[in-house]
């Protein structure tokens, strides 16, 4: 007369462990983040611009590249075109809005991030051009007390709160570099990444396909970055600021 009793109870709690959600391995986002660390300030800035801007997805599936989702364009609207004025403000060129389709703003999309994180331009210069701050960092490369390191995409693991950066335009190469470069003056773009779960990792960055966008990619099966002609990926920077 007591086994029944137990078996109900212990059916009912096997229903219950089976229903409670489980984190999936290898995930890293915003929520395993500090609340006031620069990090969380970072990527919760990109993500809250991101759904500003309609939520643009970009897949990139080895050398393919497609938009299962269009968001809202640079120019579609006064509002959009004032806030990519407010990011050319944050690095000076208070004349330019979306309007200015020709400008390529994602350097001042970074800029302005950085700034409504509350991080000091000592820390993350501002700059109409990647490269700008990509050299101040390349500089500081060897310094073990720096905030943002430069690695090369084979020797580092990319998490939340760092940037990944790629080579655009024609002159681009066909393959990773090995070694860091001392400087760079080659055409740049960088994206912010938000979340790594497994092999996935999603970035978000400014004046990707016209919009914010949330790019989406395959990493290696150990978690590194994949050389791709539709994104050929240069440096990761690792953000060490608390």
């Amino acid at each position: 007369m007591i086994v029944k009793p137990l078996l109900i109870l212990l059916f009912l709690v096997l229903v219950a462990c089976s229903a409670a959600p489980q984190k999936q391995p290898g995930a890293d986002s915003l929520s395993s983040m500090p609340v006031n660390s620069w990090k969380y300030k970072i990527v919760k800035a990109a993500i809250d611009e991101w759904i500003f801007f309609g939520q643009q997805k970009v897949v990139i599936d080895g050398n393919e590249e497609s938009i299962p989702h269009v968001g809202i364009w640079e120019d579609a609207d006064a509002s959009h075109s004032d806030r990519i004025n407010q990011y050319w403000s944050a690095v000076g060129e208070y004349w330019l809005s979306g309007n200015d389709c020709n400008q390529p703003w994602s350097a001042a999309f970074i800029g302005w991030i950085m700034q409504a994180a509350g991080v000091s331009e000592t820390l993350f210069p501002r700059a109409i051009a990647h490269q700008s701050y990509l050299n101040h960092f390349l500089a500081n490369a060897h310094n073990p007390g720096a905030p943002l390191i430069p690695h090369t995409i084979q020797e580092y693991k990319p998490k939340p709160g760092d940037l990944i950066c790629a080579n655009r335009g024609e002159d681009a190469p066909t393959e990773a570099i090995e070694e860091l470069p001392d400087s760079l003056k080659a055409k740049l773009h960088c994206d912010i990444v938000v979340e790594t779960t497994g092999q996935t990792l999603q970035a978000i960055g400014g004046n990707v396909r016209n919009s914010v966008s949330k790019t989406i990619l395959t990493l290696s099966p150990e978690g590194y970055l994949q050389f791709t002609s539709a994104r050929p990926w240069l440096l990761i920077i690792e953000n060490r600021l608390d």
